[in-house]
């Protein structure tokens, strides 16, 4: 049978198509070798991959710490229901690095001076932590038009003795936000005789939590069937809490100088108007825009003060800049450090602001 496949193949292949008839033959012949090498050598490659890929990406579950607590009020973690939710909000902040790390950086600029006024209103310490996940310690607005670090609402703001109208916006104002908000926190406290209500209310509002207190027939945050993002506040507050106080713990290898530093200020007394802010800002050698930067509350480039109310601008001291670049630049160890007084960076804080008449 050979034989005669090879006379057929001779006889069509005659003259110039033997030499091509042979050379499809051999190529034909060769095809599966040459496709068992290619194939030998990708699964070898791929292979030498995944143990690189096994090797390098080690990813863990979290631990849920066995003696949780908001305010000194213990956390029922016997309970499977918040075991898991208190899991999810771990896992998701010890793995969504960019919005972790930039956490961190916010938080060591911020939380000791919001600590500050918590501390000087008699709320409790755990209570900075709710600016971090309402707006990761920034200016934002959300769909709603909840605005600056505490989210108020117009109204709500309002209501707590912030101004807001079309030249001046408190709720971008760190230090009177955090004083309202703290009014808030009492307000919520007086209703409920439980820290951790008061906090879970600031998501729902006072009213909308009682109306569910009354309806369910229950004490406790954990006994409620809640709406999806105040069921889970408390526990994001819980573990941003968790992840900020322990971050090498959750494999958040920062030095000092990685962390923003509070950058000292000095008050500028205001009490009447401003025709041109650029101007203002040069008679202190600054830029409008390093101006706005710390007086984000001024939303406009003047500021007419029919009432003639009195206002303070925060002016960065001289040689702050400096300061800043200097300590980038400083030798420095893995660590973080939320000090309560974070006079070990810069020398002075927003709290511990110049009066300048």
């Amino acid at each position: 049978m050979l034989k005669n496949i090879y006379h057929k193949f001779n006889s069509f292949f005659s003259g110039r198509k033997k030499f091509w008839g042979a050379a499809f033959l051999i190529l034909f012949l060769l095809l599966p070798l040459e496709f068992f090498i290619f194939s030998a050598k990708v699964s070898e490659e791929d292979d030498l991959y995944w143990k690189s890929f096994l090797s390098n990406n080690k990813i863990y579950n979290v631990m849920i710490p066995k003696d949780l607590q908001f305010a000194n009020e213990k956390v029922p973690v016997y309970d499977f229901t918040v075991i898991e939710s208190m899991e999810r909000e771990l896992i998701v902040n010890t793995y969504f690095h960019s919005q972790t790390i930039l956490m961190h950086k916010r938080a060591n600029r911020w939380l000791p001076f919001i600590s500050g006024i918590l501390k000087k209103n008699g709320i409790p310490d755990d209570f900075k932590y709710i600016p971090l996940i309402e707006s990761n310690l920034a200016n934002s607005i959300s769909p709603k038009g909840a605005t600056g670090f505490w989210q108020f609402v117009d109204g709500a703001a309002k209501q707590y003795g912030l101004e807001v109208n079309d030249e001046v916006d408190e709720r971008y104002n760190v230090e009177k936000s955090t004083e309202a908000a703290c009014k808030y926190f009492k307000d919520a406290y007086s209703t409920f005789g439980n820290w951790t209500l008061a906090a879970a209310s600031y998501n729902v509002g006072i009213d909308g939590l009682k109306k569910q207190i009354d309806k369910q027939k229950a004490s406790s945050y954990y006994d409620l069937s809640l709406n999806e993002e105040t069921a889970r506040y408390i526990f994001r507050i819980l573990a941003v809490k968790e992840v900020i106080s322990n971050p090498k713990k959750y494999g958040y290898q920062l030095r000092n100088k990685d962390l923003y530093p509070a950058i000292p200020t000095q008050k500028i007394k205001i009490d009447s108007a401003i025709t041109d802010m650029a101007a203002l800002a040069q008679t202190y050698n600054l830029s409008y825009k390093i101006l706005k930067y710390f007086n984000p509350w001024l939303k406009k480039s003047y500021l007419t003060n029919k009432d003639k109310k009195t206002y303070f601008l925060d002016i960065p001291l001289p040689g702050y800049n400096e300061a800043y670049i200097a300590r980038l630049s400083s030798s420095d160890s893995l660590g973080m450090r939320l000090s309560s007084s974070p006079t070990e960076t810069l020398p002075l804080t927003p709290s511990d602001s110049l009066n300048k008449q």
